[in-house]
């Protein structure tokens, strides 16, 4: 049926929106470990598409980062190669942005022209596109709280909500791409898995959020031992300046919500599984139900890895710390989706 052919053909196009946007947020991820966020100082949606293309251009966008703390009171010793290198990752994150909105906005017209798109389909795109626009505005605001005498990194409460709705806009997606491929017989009828699903994404949000804490304080380092924490169960002083400042600010009372919320992910994740194993389900539950269990033995292995090599830190380089950093950030984010997936497949009725 025409119909089918076209819902397939918009699926496709959705999905591989899916694989640009995660390709976004690793090149996010990059440019964060690399240190390279704060490289461009200036926010130009249009312009700011093309890189410099004289020495005079290159001299006068290092002379602004000059002006910022980070250079200050860090990247003092940069020469203009140095800053090239981190010009380089952040013009590509911003590159990539710029790539994800053509790759929606020429299909997007191609396809109403040729009426693949039907009427009911436009609402859910276009809260797409307008999802995405914020996400650009986002990552500015987020950007220019770094922009300072003051901060020499971006603040890290900006940074999760930058990661987090980006999360956001990947699981619409998902679910719009899903919503026009999944058949009636994929689907399950189990209310009580289904909360329990629900329940589950929205712990492991907040372990995203707390992931984030992790990325914009640098606070893999503050506690590189495990399974103590320098020493301790419980470490010492983690709420000596209030409540508020240790669930938000303070380092080490952040690590350890990090490595408490991973065990109780974990754990939750093994019931949910050993759950959906009682669940008579179509062979694409079958299949989509395993990908969690997987992926969260795969994260905790990841998070124990890059505790382990955190003190090998070093601020502009991309080491073995950096690349686990990485991963762990992906298997995280493939983690959330796939629990995504399945509660697209559960229904409560």
């Amino acid at each position: 049926m025409q119909e089918d052919r076209s819902n397939r053909i918009i699926a496709n196009w959705v999905f591989v929106g899916v694989a640009m946007l995660i390709i976004q947020v690793l090149i996010g991820g990059i440019t964060r470990l690399s240190g390279s966020g704060l490289s461009i100082t200036e926010w130009k949606p249009i312009m700011g598409a093309l890189p410099p293309t004289s020495e005079t251009e290159w001299q006068q966008l290092f002379l602004k980062y000059q002006q910022i703390a980070q250079y200050k009171y860090i990247n003092n010793h940069f020469s203009l190669s140095d800053f090239k290198f981190i010009f380089f990752w952040e013009w590509f994150h911003r590159l990539w942005a710029r790539l994800i909105a053509v790759a929606f906005a020429i299909p997007f017209i191609y396809f109403i022209i040729k009426k693949h798109i039907k009427s009911w389909m436009i609402n859910p795109l276009i809260t797409l596109f307008v999802l995405g626009g914020l996400q650009g505005l986002i990552g500015w605001i987020m950007v220019k709280s770094g922009l300072n005498d003051e901060n020499i990194y971006v603040n890290h409460i900006k940074l999760s909500i930058h990661f987090v709705s980006a999360m956001g806009l990947i699981c619409y997606a998902l679910v719009f791409a899903m919503s026009l491929r999944a058949k009636k017989e994929d689907f399950v009828i189990n209310p009580p898995l289904k909360k329990f699903t629900i329940y589950l994404i929205g712990l492991l949000t907040i372990q995203l959020f707390y992931g984030a804490f992790m990325a914009g304080l640098k606070a893999a380092n503050i506690a590189s031992t495990w399974p103590l924490i320098n020493g301790m169960v419980v470490p010492d002083a983690m709420f000596k300046n209030g409540i508020s400042d240790g669930l938000f600010f303070n380092k080490i009372t952040i690590h350890f919500i990090h490595r408490g919320l991973a065990y109780l992910v974990a754990a939750l994740v093994v019931i949910w599984w050993f759950k959906t194993k009682k669940q008579q389900a179509s062979s694409t539950f079958n299949n989509v139900k395993n990908y969690p269990l997987l992926l969260v033995i795969a994260q905790v292995v990841l998070g124990i890895a890059a505790v382990l090599t955190s003190p090998q830190i070093v601020m502009g380089s991309f080491g073995l710390f950096e690349w686990i950093a990485l991963l762990h950030q992906l298997v995280g984010m493939l983690l959330l989706l796939s629990l995504v997936a399945n509660l697209y497949l559960i229904k409560t009725k």
